[in-house]
């Protein structure tokens, strides 16, 4: 069990603190802790000669030991340690530090502590991004609120990097991972979401259980002031809600519970308690999964006061988050939609059930031998699949089993071409994977990058109607 301690800017002054791994968060946590007056240590596992981001700390007179984890190195008095979230609690070095009971924390308890800002936290296994986002368009949009508005965490921008000068009157909206969520101790957001849980990540935690009770780490301090938002369609986390001191607030797609956010699928609307708040067809990002998390954003919007009148205008102006199920554009009447970041077949399915229009469907990419039986069931829309990649073969067989047409590709721009031609008016072009990106693409974002891009050179291309 980590032992716990206070932490303020001013107790930050001269005390040695250790930081284990680098990547955007690492860098974020040295430079701040050294500005407010920290003697840090950089501990990265990458060669000295390779890592980049080390040679520029080193440049910047920050103490870095990289290329192992030498465990002596905790004999040094250190206060405490933050690690990079992606670094498991397996790891020798973290074991040593928590034997020898050296708080190990992640950067979102240092912003916890140190921001004066109220926090809006949100997890869950799927969704958290274009959650978070579309929170924080509702309230950008929302011009009566005082203060400003941040975006920040597991999104691209280290929350540290906003937290430190947001003030008491600001709204910090955290996306955070159970990974971050693993280090935190005395982290209380005033409101707090939890979307959805699915067995993802066991690899790290070890069981399902051990994944809840981190993402439940985001309502642990939470107190009878503060809120929780909770799914109540599912019933693990349903079920849970008797263990956090804060008021809870139901969101729910079947209407079961209708005493916070749900959705009135006979009326097509998405209400607020017995309040209709914007019709279906206002939120423009396809599935019932997005009405799930547009729910949660009302629901914090409407505990932060926000007017319906906001809360409308920003959902139909967000499209989506790049490479989830990302609008991209209309082509005589064809819609193409970015989903890059569907690297399972989890994820691949959701995109697919999505859309009620015929689908011509862009899949394949690295074989990590897993089955892809489970997405027949799904396929009811397709019309049509161009498949690419290592996996080409393998889905080329699931085309053939459902007597589907199918059609090869050797690139994503060939893909591209490919579908485009075995569409029509009213098609849904859909770029989802289900594979990682790494036989052909660095990572997913270069591969939907790629797929963006040659869905506007083919949109200039085509002869003007």
């Amino acid at each position: 069990m980590n032992e716990t301690r206070a932490i303020s800017r001013e107790s930050l002054r001269n005390k040695k603190i250790l930081v284990l791994g680098l990547a955007m968060t690492g860098m974020s946590v040295v430079r701040h802790l050294r500005d407010l007056g920290a003697f840090v240590t950089v501990n990265d596992i990458k060669p000295l000669d390779e890592n980049k981001e080390a040679q520029t700390l080193i440049e910047e007179n920050v103490r870095v030991i990289a290329g192992s984890h030498p465990v002596e190195l905790l004999e040094e008095d250190f206060a405490f340690m933050v690690k990079n979230p992606g670094i498991p609690y397996s790891n020798p070095m973290v074991q040593a530090a928590q034997a020898k009971g050296l708080p190990v924390y992640t950067d979102i308890e240092l912003v916890g502590q140190l921001t004066a800002a109220e926090i809006i936290g949100i997890t869950g296994s799927n969704g958290k991004t274009t959650t978070a986002s579309l929170t924080y368009q509702i309230l950008e949009a929302a011009t009566d609120l005082p203060g400003k508005n941040y975006l920040a965490g597991n999104i691209g921008l280290a929350a540290l990097d906003v937290a430190l000068d947001a003030q008491a009157s600001d709204r910090l909206v955290l996306e955070l991972s159970s990974f971050q969520l693993m280090g935190t101790y005395q982290f209380k957001p005033k409101i707090a979401a939890i979307s959805n849980l699915y067995p993802t990540h066991l690899d790290y935690h070890g069981s399902l259980e051990a994944y809840l009770e981190a993402k439940w780490q985001i309502t642990a301090q939470q107190e009878a002031s503060d809120y929780l938002i909770l799914n109540a369609d599912q019933e693990m986390l349903w079920e849970k809600r008797q263990e956090t001191r804060a008021q809870v607030i139901p969101v729910s797609l079947t209407g079961q519970s209708q005493e916070g956010a749900w959705y009135d699928r006979e009326g097509q609307r998405l209400m607020w308690r017995k309040e209709a708040v914007l019709d279906r067809d206002q939120v423009f990002i396809p599935g019932d999964h997005n009405v799930q998390n547009a729910l949660i954003a009302i629901a914090i919007a409407k505990l932060l006061g926000v007017s319906n009148a906001a809360i409308q205008e920003a959902c139909q102006a967000f499209h989506g988050v790049a490479y989830r199920m990302q609008f991209v554009l209309d082509c005589e009447g064809r819609r193409f939609y970015n989903d890059s970041k569907a690297t399972n077949n989890d994820a691949a399915k959701t995109a697919l059930r999505s859309f009620q229009a015929p689908i011509v469907w862009i899949a394949g990419g690295l074989d990590r031998g897993l089955a892809l039986d489970d997405l027949k069931a799904e396929v009811g829309q397709v019309k049509a699949m161009v498949v690419m990649g290592e996996t080409a073969d393998r889905f080329a067989d699931l085309a053939k089993d459902m007597e589907i047409p199918y059609f090869y590709a050797k690139n994503i721009e060939e893909a591209t071409d490919l579908a485009f031609a075995q569409s029509q008016a009213g098609d849904v072009i859909l770029l989802s994977p289900a594979c990682a990106s790494w036989d052909q693409y660095l990572n997913f974002e270069m591969r939907g990058d790629r797929f963006v891009q040659a869905a506007k050179r083919l949109a200039q291309s085509r002869p003007k109607q």
